[in-house]
């Protein structure tokens, strides 16, 4: 998704059998990635926000897309 101003979403769900829910959750303003949740990396599911990495674990996924979108929110809504 393409948001005014050029500042793009991406969003990739899918289910592994071994690995279960597999997520990437991407918020970039032109090269920027301000806003990143992702399991990609086996056992290591993170949040990062303009660059601070904290880990994140997924209670559900209504939670994960709310979260991500408050953080998307918050970047958005403040200029660098």
């Amino acid at each position: 998704m393409v948001l005014p101003g050029g500042a793009q979403i991406t969003i990739a769900l899918w289910r592994e059998r071994v690995r279960g829910l597999r997520y990437r959750l991407c918020f970039v303003r032109g090269a920027a990635c301000l806003v990143r949740y992702d399991n990609e990396t086996p056992g290591r599911a993170r949040r990062q926000l303009r660059g601070r990495t904290l880990p994140y674990e997924v209670r559900s996924v209504e939670q994960l897309r709310y979260d991500f979108e408050r953080d998307v929110e918050a970047v958005h809504g403040a200029q660098p």
